[in-house]
């Protein structure tokens, strides 16, 4: 069976950026299933010839596989087509299931439909391609990759998932999130599921708490009028932050299987404390960049969230009492995804130095996503010399040390899944709901009038002053350090 992948989206960024480089590397890699074309549909009047010259300039920029080899890049090339066509006439439509036909021949082929558009094109696109009949699966499986954001509130979910549903069956539909493509993140999972040291202790009784962290560096900048609509909770809590608190949360599944590991996932959804508006204000802090109501597109007056912080908490068995502390912001101090496990303080201090009262950092266990991926332990040694002077030490994995060559960048492996029909490292449509209801009570209290104005704080900082003392006021503290690896 050959393969086809449809991009709707094509002349955008994140095809030229994304899209195409991560295909390129699976071709040289060897991954790439042979006879795989890519068939780019877009307004912008070009030919095959173009959309490939156009590809390999934009690709030779954005690919991390240096140079462009000429020999690798013709034979890329040779399966790149491209259909121009406008998402809102039926006729365009019909001209891209001929092009298509003609492509794929006589003999069954397996297609993607990859919306890399933005989201208001979503329900026309679906609409059209069951209106052409080009989602059946008679002469092969058909699939369709929606990119987040996944509406913008449970109402806007739900909508889209049953719009997408009277043309698609769910097994059909990849929604995707790059963050679960990173290796980092899948080697969670072979870090809980694949060693006993691990999973005796992940619990309630020896964990104290959790915190992930999603900060970057940059501003918000160009996206100001996107953004202002949007805000940290749906731009980054609602998918990236609540899939790595799935991920690290879930229970084993029975087999790793697409079904088997996102039932876990969705478990987890379902044991989280659902907290009213009430609760919602005493639940997370946010905070608001200086200098944001001053970049393009953001009324002068905003009093959208740069910065969120919010504390979650598991009613079930094994998490129970234990708080999951979400944490993300713009114009941070530094760029870092981290997942911090800190653990329980020893039953007895035996090495207090003399002091009544002394409480010594606990151990953690640090799993860095990004920029250098890895893992690192924190714990207690003693200092050589007289007496027992203990000091935090660590043990580290990284991946760049341990395994030669490239990592994948995140796209790759979730594009090869789609292709192969495996939906594992896929949210699915219960599961992007069931986000939506936790997060909605939050978006509303933060954008309703009866909140106090939001905290600012500097630019380089790890957010405002509040959130540091709403983690005092509850015995804990951030773990405010850049990248532990680089």
């Amino acid at each position: 069976m050959t393969h086809t992948v449809v991009i709707f989206g094509a002349s955008g960024d994140l095809t030229s950026r994304k899209l195409v480089p991560a295909l390129y590397n699976l071709m040289r890699s060897g991954s790439l299933p042979p006879d795989t074309r890519i068939v780019g549909f877009s307004r912008t009047p070009m030919t095959d010839d173009q959309w490939r010259a156009s590809l390999r300039e934009t690709t030779a920029t954005h690919c991390d596989c240096g140079p462009l080899d000429d020999s690798s890049w013709n034979r890329f090339a040779s399966g790149i087509h491209y259909q121009p066509g406008d998402i809102g006439r039926p006729e365009d439509f019909s001209a891209l299931e001929a092009r298509l036909t003609q492509l794929e021949g006589s003999g069954e082929a397996s297609r993607v439909y990859y919306l890399a558009t933005a989201p208001q094109f979503y329900e026309p696109v679906v609409s059209a391609l069951g209106a052409h009949g080009m989602a059946t699966e008679t002469h092969g499986p058909r699939r369709i990759v929606v990119e987040k954001p996944f509406g913008t509130d449970l109402a806007t979910a739900r909508a889209l998932n049953d719009h997408l549903h009277t043309v698609f069956r769910e097994r059909q539909v990849f929604r995707i999130d790059h963050y679960l493509g990173k290796e980092s993140v899948q080697n969670i999972l072979a870090l809980r599921f694949a060693n006993t040291i691990f999973e005796p202790i992940w619990n309630r009784r020896y964990i104290d708490h959790v915190q992930i962290t999603v900060a970057e560096e940059v501003a918000v900048g160009r996206r100001g009028g996107y953004y202002d609509t949007a805000g940290v909770l749906r731009d980054m809590f609602q998918n990236h932050l609540l899939q790595l608190l799935m991920v690290t949360a879930m229970e084993a599944p029975v087999r790793f299987e697409a079904t088997a590991v996102r039932n876990e996932k969705v478990k987890v959804l379902d044991a989280i404390h659902p907290l009213s508006l009430a609760e919602v204000a005493a639940a997370g802090v946010r905070g608001q960049y200086r200098g944001y109501r001053g970049e393009p597109g953001v009324p002068a007056g905003s009093q959208t969230a740069t910065f969120g912080a919010i504390r979650l908490e598991i009613d079930n068995w094994r998490w129970q009492g234990v708080p999951f502390y979400l944490r993300s912001g713009k114009a941070m101090s530094c760029r870092t995804t981290q997942i911090v496990i800190g653990f329980r303080q020893p039953p007895l201090e035996l090495f207090a130095e003399g002091r009544r009262t002394f409480h010594r950092e606990a151990n953690r266990l640090v799993i860095q996503i990004q920029p250098a991926e890895g893992i690192q332990l924190h714990f207690h040694t003693k200092v050589p010399g007289a007496g027992m002077k203990l000091r935090l030490t660590d043990l580290e994995f990284s991946y760049s040390r341990e395994f030669a060559g490239r990592l994948p960048e995140a796209y790759e492996p979730l594009l090869l899944d789609v292709m192969e029909g495996d939906a594992s490292l896929f949210a699915r449509a219960d599961e992007v709901e069931k986000s939506w209801e936790i997060i909605d009570p939050f978006v509303q209290a933060w954008s309703g009038t009866t909140m106090p104005p939001i905290d600012i704080y500097e630019p380089g900082e790890w957010g405002p002053m509040t959130s540091i003392d709403w983690m005092a006021a509850q015995g804990r503290a951030w773990f405010d350090q850049c990248p532990v690896l680089t």
